[in-house]
């Protein structure tokens, strides 16, 4: 009789240890993730300011953040640092890794240096080239000692120009890992397409542009996904290169967000701004998440 209970007991243990576990971090999850993100969102319609109000005043806060130059400022920032950090990012990964697929001598090394930028925390990236391009400090400044009186490069306290110097430090920060990418999308490639194409007479630059490029689209669409979403959500390099400035011409919508929720006491308008960029991820996650689902079905 005791035998005969043990495997149904095995079997209540296994079916729901698991989730006991497993239960704790998913409501702590639930609750200060989702949790918070509803709450945010009901903020977004009242009259928050300095501490939350629950007077419903529907889209008033969003009516405010449309109206505000300095919001459509670091949208449009947003915009040059997105397309210029996403593009030439993929482009140099992918130079980076096409150039280690040739099974060069010193290759681990090499893919060493290019990755250990990703070791480092966006507030240390910042933090270095600030240091590196700040002119009483940095390259501006080695120029002039050099002799080269007449070069400048004040990019970083010139309004128009500050937010490239975040699209330089970002670049450099994430191209080695979009080469890792890259390379591990290339050496899935069978060797035997490759082999076959040099017999037909086909050279490696044609190889690369006319077939392994093309058998790399989910590669591409992966990486296009994480830099998209890293590009929306950033924060602490902004903060720690330029501060947001000059004045405010290097804000983008998460520095906007952080001084008007809690700088300037707008908690409202800070929420609001949150949805919206909630909403742009929202629109670069779903569509990758949709085609991975398809996938899986197929």
């Amino acid at each position: 009789m005791i035998q005969s209970t043990r495997p149904a007991q095995y079997g209540f243990a296994e079916r729901w240890l698991p989730r006991l576990v497993l239960a704790p971090s998913f409501l702590l999850s639930l609750v200060f993730i989702y949790g918070f993100v509803v709450w945010n969102g009901y903020l977004s319609f009242t009259a928050s300011s300095l501490l939350p109000r629950y007077e419903w005043v529907g889209f008033h806060q969003y009516a405010r953040l449309f109206a505000n130059d300095r919001w459509w400022v670091a949208v449009f920032n947003l915009f040059k640092f997105g397309v210029l950090f996403i593009g030439i990012s993929m482009l140099v990964g992918i130079f980076l890794a096409i150039l280690l697929d040739q099974k060069i001598r010193f290759e681990g090394f090499i893919r060493t240096v290019y990755l250990y930028p990703m070791a480092l925390s966006f507030i240390v990236t910042g933090t270095a080239w600030k240091w590196m391009l700040n002119p009483g400090l940095g390259l501006e400044k080695l120029m002039h000692d050099w002799g080269w009186t007449s070069f400048t490069f004040d990019w970083l306290v010139n309004p128009d120009m500050s937010i490239y110097t975040v699209v330089i430090a970002a670049i450099w920060q994430s191209s080695g890992f979009v080469m890792a990418l890259f390379l591990a999308g290339l050496r899935g490639i069978d060797d035997s397409i490759i082999k076959a194409a040099q017999i037909d007479g086909a050279t490696l630059p044609r190889i690369y542009w006319k077939i392994i490029l093309p058998a790399m689209r989910p590669v591409f669409f992966s990486t296009l996904m994480i830099l998209a979403h890293i590009a929306i959500k950033s924060f602490d390099l902004v903060v720690a290169l330029t501060g947001g400035g000059p004045g405010f011409s290097s804000d983008v919508p998460a520095t906007y967000m952080y001084a008007m929720a809690f700088t300037r006491g707008e908690m409202g308008l800070g929420s609001a701004s949150a949805m919206m960029m909630l909403l742009s991820v929202s629109a670069v996650i779903v569509p990758y998440l949709y085609s991975e689902l398809r996938r899986g079905s197929r």
